[in-house]
């Protein structure tokens, strides 16, 4: 049995987008995300965090210094009765070319082949083009753009109690 999911970009869709976040005291989570995130685990979804990292690569931060924020940011959703599935990341700069990085959806197709995730019945909230590019490449048709500017995605959000109307 297929199961559906909500995949997440992280910077701008979790947490407020200050560029290059990697420190503890500077990521400050978007309104109503807790409460969002349990109304979709009610419902039977997966939830998948698929993100760019390439202050990796590009030396701003260490892949250590992710993954500690990435252990408080779990920490958090565990505390507040969300599971995350799995977080997926690409720690590469935009020029390495790699598979992982969005806009193409290697990211979005591991977590379909691991954890038998029906794409049709998925959903993607993303807050740049290249989001939604790697939702349309994965097989995602259902995607939301959480934020301003050009974008092809089917829906358009200015919070996340917006996503929890559209998917539910």
């Amino acid at each position: 049995m297929a199961f559906k999911a909500i995949f997440l970009d992280r910077d701008g869709v979790i947490n407020e987008d200050r560029g290059y976040v990697y420190k503890q005291d500077d990521f400050i989570f978007k309104k109503h995300i807790f409460e969002a995130l349990r109304h979709f685990q009610k419902h039977g979804y997966l939830i998948f965090v698929v993100t760019n990292q390439s202050g990796i690569a590009r030396g701003y931060y260490s892949e250590d210094d992710f993954l500690k924020l990435t252990e408080y940011m779990m920490d958090k959703f565990a505390k507040n009765g969300i599971t995350i599935t799995k977080l997926y990341y690409c720690p590469h700069a935009p020029e390495a070319n790699c598979s992982c990085r969005k806009p193409n959806p290697a990211m979005l197709l591991k977590a379909k082949n691991e954890f038998d995730v029906d794409m049709s019945a998925s959903w993607l909230i993303g807050d740049k083009q290249s989001d939604i590019e790697a939702a349309a490449r994965a097989g995602i048709t259902n995607a939301i753009y959480f934020g301003e500017g050009e974008n092809t995605a089917k829906y358009r959000i200015k919070s996340l109690k917006e996503a929890v109307e559209i998917i539910l």
